[in-house]
């Protein structure tokens, strides 16, 4: 926690800050982007059978005559997508006649392949390797491949971004990422796009997690909540570009290539960041630490801090963060001692129920209308709003109250919302609304307190685990939907309840609200043992 008095004597939010942020913020919303690209580049189109009677054929009849007698269909009433009549049946063109039962008609799958609507999009990975009717299961594939790319990479470049600094791993990350991203524009075959895809899911969470320390440990404890909530906005800001880039550009490929290249530059420009001073002092590089302060001071024209950052009096200011980070330390080092080992549970399961509705309800957003394009810009607005709204409601009431209030409003809106009926469209929408804004704000209030409860020696890691806990909320989200065969509202009633539970399990945690940054394990465990120092002193107190 002494790094917090050097920080104020260098600067803990000025001229540097704003430059640092100024370079890292591109790089977290450009990768937002890969994280939400199969919106696009794996969108279904409409299609149907090819027929040859009515795509390679000329004659009188018009195409929604040979349409209704080539593909039979469905119960609704629209054509089949995923067959075809064996046979031209042309007693369906009889209108006065009773028409046969479409079920004694023989059909057959598409065995000559589909016919895709383009209107919307030139190409996607779905009609470039037919990924419908038998094979559709192969999009969710896709995603949960990235998703298992961003479990993997979250955990394995947590523990090197501790072991070999935060800024050498982002850059070799956002270099993986252009490379990987470029070669999945030019992939030739579905295994290998999806080979790539994960390669680029372990680099993306690294980027966005190491931009992330990177900024927020050279921020004073007063201004974390506000930086903290500029990178989540900056991850909004990047999916409302996204749903920009989508719509002028078609083609998934080009798509593809737009959103890696700029990569390249950022794995150039990502030189001028400044190490963390505060892991670079805490892992005894206290000779480049202190450096880097020097630098901090002189770019915050803080002219009296060089006199008096030096290596005597640095030793003194840390002496008991530097002894207790001789060590080293591993994933396992969260589970040790009791205050962390509790803290980290507690935030994971916290992580786990609010990430689980935030994909179930994003999911189901096409109730603002057909137009997906516009749709990815309004869930963008929506969730930038509710994360400023965040900063405000976190600097005021704390960081507890504020998780409490936002994540029961999230399960009372999705609550709400099963008991709509499907007429009352613009209720639903409303309460769809909520929903989605108060799980961005709540997951910005979890980001700030996750931030601050855990200890600089081990906070990639925490991030590590938290992006793998992450992932797995996300990938259940989407198998929780198969439950409507048995109760249509089962899904959405379990999307509602998690979030109610972990509002209850946040008050467990301590207030971290204008509080210093733990450095080291022991700080965690001293924070416990003053808090109950204090509490003894207030009851002796009370009694006399």
């Amino acid at each position: 926690m002494a790094f917090e008095e050097l920080l104020n004597e260098v600067g803990g939010l000025g001229k540097f800050q704003i430059l640092q942020m100024v370079l890292a913020l591109p790089l977290v919303g450009i990768a937002a982007c890969h994280i939400l690209l199969e919106n696009f580049t794996a969108a279904i189109p409409g299609h149907r059978c090819w027929v040859y009677i009515l795509d390679n054929a000329t004659g009188i009849l018009s195409p929604d005559v040979l349409l209704r007698i080539s593909i039979p269909l469905d119960s609704n009433l629209k054509p089949e997508k995923c067959h075809r009549f064996l046979h031209p049946q042309w007693q369906l063109l009889h209108l006065n006649r009773t028409f046969p039962n479409m079920s004694d008609l023989d059909t057959e799958p598409c065995v000559d392949g589909w016919v895709y609507d383009h209107s919307l999009f030139s190409s996607t990975i779905v009609t470039e390797w037919d990924l419908i009717c038998d094979h559709q299961s192969q999009k969710s594939v896709v995603q949960f491949v990235f998703m298992a790319g961003m479990q993997v990479g979250g955990f394995i470049y947590g523990h090197l971004s501790d072991r070999f600094g935060r800024k050498l791993i982002l850059r070799c990350c956002l270099l993986q990422l252009a490379i990987s991203g470029t070669c999945t524009a030019f992939a030739p075959t579905f295994l290998i796009y999806c080979l790539l895809r994960f390669w680029s899911g372990c680099s993306a969470v690294a980027i966005i997690t190491n931009n992330w320390m990177l900024i927020a440990e050279w921020t004073r404890s007063q201004s974390k909540a506000m930086v903290i909530m500029l990178i989540t906005c900056a991850v909004s800001i990047g999916q409302m570009m996204l749903g920009g880039l989508a719509f002028v550009f078609r083609e998934w490929r080009t798509l593809q290539l737009v959103v890696s290249i700029p990569f390249f530059v950022f794995s150039f420009s990502s030189r001028w960041l400044v190490e963390s001073a505060r892991w670079l002092i805490i892992t005894n590089k206290t000779d480049e630490g202190l450096r880097e302060l020097k630098k901090v001071a002189r770019r915050n024209e803080m002219k009296n801090a060089e006199a008096i950052l030096n290596m005597e009096g640095l030793r003194v200011t840390m002496q008991e963060e530097l002894e207790g980070a001789q060590t080293k330390t591993t994933v396992f080092d969260f589970f040790r001692t009791p205050n962390l080992r509790k803290r980290i549970c507690l935030l994971l399961f916290v992580r786990f129920a609010v990430t689980v509705p935030l994909y179930g309800i994003s999911m189901n957003l096409q109730h603002f209308g057909s137009n997906i394009f516009l749709f990815q810009v309004i869930f963008g607005v929506l969730t930038t709003l509710a994360r400023c709204l965040a900063l405000v409601v976190l600097n005021h009431k704390g960081r507890r109250p504020t998780q409490m209030f936002f994540l029961f409003l999230v399960g009372v809106s999705i609550l709400a919302n099963t008991f709509v009926p499907p007429e009352m469209q613009a209720l639903r929408v409303a309460l769809a609304s909520v929903g989605i804004t108060c799980v961005a704000a709540a997951v910005t209030s979890y980001c700030v307190h996750c931030d601050e409860l855990m200890p600089t020696l081990l906070r990639a890691k925490a991030f590590g685990l938290d992006a793998m806990v992450s992932r797995c909320g996300s990938a259940l989200a989407p198998l929780l939907m198969t439950l409507v065969v048995y109760l249509p509202t089962l899904p959405w009633i379990i999307y509602g309840v998690f979030p109610i539970i972990a509002g209850l399990v946040v008050p467990f945690q301590p207030e971290t609200k204008n509080m210093p940054l733990s450095d080291t394990i022991q700080d965690v465990e001293n924070t416990k043992r003053v808090s109950r120092e204090a509490k003894d002193f207030y009851i002796k107190v009370t009694k006399f």
